[in-house]
C-alpha cells in the first residue's frame, strides 16, 4: 500500500503541494525515506535491507521517467536525488531505531 500510494501520488495530475521552497523535494525525501524505513525494519538480513534500497531508488527513477511520459508532470533529476537520500537515510535509520513493526505486532497480538 505504501508503494502503491508513492505511484499513486507521483503519477496524479494534481499531486499535493507543500506551501514551502523546495516542498516537493521535501516530500520525495520523506516518502522514499519512511517507506524504506518500514521496510528495512521488516527485513533483517544485509542482503535484504541492500535489495531493498535498491529497489526504491530504482521506483524513483522510474517513477520520474513515467512522469516525463505523462504530458502532465515533470522530470527532474532532483526528484531523484531526493528520493535517493530519503532511501539512504531511511536503510541507515532502520537497524539503529527501535523496531517499530515488532513493537505494534507485539501490541495488536494481545
Amino acid at each position: 500500500m505504501l508503494v502503491l500510494a508513492i505511484i499513486t501520488l507521483s503519477l496524479t495530475p494534481a499531486p499535493p503541494h507543500l506551501n514551502l521552497e523546495q516542498g516537493d523535494k521535501l516530500g520525495h525525501f520523506a516518502a522514499y525515506g519512511l517507506v524504506t524505513l518500514w521496510f528495512a525494519q521488516s527485513y533483517a538480513g544485509l542482503r535484504q535491507r541492500i535489495w531493498l534500497a535498491l529497489g526504491m531508488v530504482a521506483l524513483g527513477i522510474a517513477i520520474e521517467y513515467a512522469q516525463r511520459a505523462t504530458g502532465y508532470r515533470s522530470f527532474e533529476v532532483a526528484d531523484m536525488v531526493a528520493d535517493a537520500l530519503g532511501v539512504a537515510i531511511g536503510w541507515l535509520a532502520a537497524p539503529r531505531l527501535p523496531n517499530f513493526l515488532a513493537w505494534a505486532e507485539k501490541r495488536l497480538s494481545r
